[in-house]
């Protein structure tokens, strides 16, 4: 089915989204092949090079079968916000339109994906995986007797913030270091972006949820697949090409339990374990932070009559429906 099929005065976005390990990758390249269309990536980590297996990034025969957008775009040194998120997918989304095909945007990143859909203003949403990450910062700074460490870093980057904000003020802190990490500009922009916020496009939400006993499951299967496809190896190439420890990306689920390991302070065995707890409680925030989305629709995985029936209707011209 083309774009030129759907009657909605807005081109058409079809979103697969959901926790880890949900199953949005296998649905998304079902419906872009039914349906005409080309995947554009909605996940932070899957934009990086050189990281694909700890990203769960699409193989080499599934990016074979059709167009997929914003994979590999920079290497992991190179810092990368939502603000040039935005651009470059829209552009992509652009292109798709123009050849006729259906956008099906992808990935557990709720930031990317509201960014996409509703424009800058989004940038200020909350991203689970860079808080817990700027957290766990703070937790060790603190405990080794830092407690303004990114207090200062906040200093650095945005000034104004940083005068506003109590050292002690964890919460605000994080929250205006997490605007600077995604938008590329200090909390005070934000406030001068509304303006910037726009709904370009008629999206169907899609989100996943197998439950949570099968999700854990899935988890702990999927981390186990990625140590037998060659984790270990993929970050120890990384270490091979001198990104370390101090990048965010090397600080993501995988990357950051399996450095030890290449390090010789752990084991394999433990980095795993440790790698399982810590994904199924990333897709507890997932599955948080999505429950909040009012234009979400739910599903399970399995129920893929149910999922092709609600996108074909939504695709359906009007007069026809």
């Amino acid at each position: 089915m083309s774009v030129a099929a759907s009657s909605a005065a807005k081109p058409p976005v079809v979103v697969v989204t959901g926790p880890t390990s949900a199953g949005k990758s296998a649905l998304a390249l079902e419906l872009a092949e039914k349906f005409g269309g080309e995947i554009v990536n909605a996940d932070s980590m899957q934009v990086y090079r050189y990281m694909d297996i700890g990203t769960a990034k699409p193989t080499p025969e599934q990016r074979a079968r059709l167009p997929h957008h914003l994979l590999d775009v920079v290497t992991p040194d190179v810092p990368y916000s939502a603000g040039r998120y935005l651009v470059e997918a829209r552009r992509a989304a652009t292109g798709i339109h123009a050849r006729g095909k259906i956008v099906v945007l992808t990935g557990g990143s709720g930031l990317y994906i509201r960014v996409f859909l509703e424009g800058l203003l989004a940038a200020g949403a909350a991203d689970p995986q860079l808080r817990e990450r700027l957290e766990r910062e703070d937790a060790r700074a603190r405990a080794e007797g830092h407690p303004e460490h990114l207090h200062e870093r906040l200093r650095g980057v945005d000034p104004e913030a940083a005068a506003r904000i109590h050292p002690n003020d964890a919460r605000r802190i994080i929250r205006a270091l997490e605007i600077v990490q995604h938008t590329g500009q200090p909390s005070a922009w934000l406030r001068e972006a509304q303006r910037c916020a726009d709904r370009p496009y008629s999206a169907l939400q899609i989100a996943l949820d197998p439950g949570r006993e099968t999700l854990d499951r899935r988890i702990d299967a999927a981390c186990v697949r990625m140590i037998e496809a060659g984790l270990l190896r993929e970050v120890r190439g990384l270490c091979d090409r001198r990104y370390g420890p101090e990048l965010a990306p090397m600080q993501s689920i995988g990357y950051r339990h399996l450095l030890p390991v290449v390090q010789g302070s752990d084991t394999l065995l433990n980095a795993l374990a440790a790698m399982q707890r810590d994904t199924r409680r990333f897709a507890r925030r997932q599955r948080t932070w999505l429950r909040g989305v009012p234009e979400a629709r739910w599903f399970d995985p399995a129920a893929r009559g149910e999922i092709f029936a609600a996108v074909e209707e939504f695709l359906r011209p009007a007069d026809a429906r």
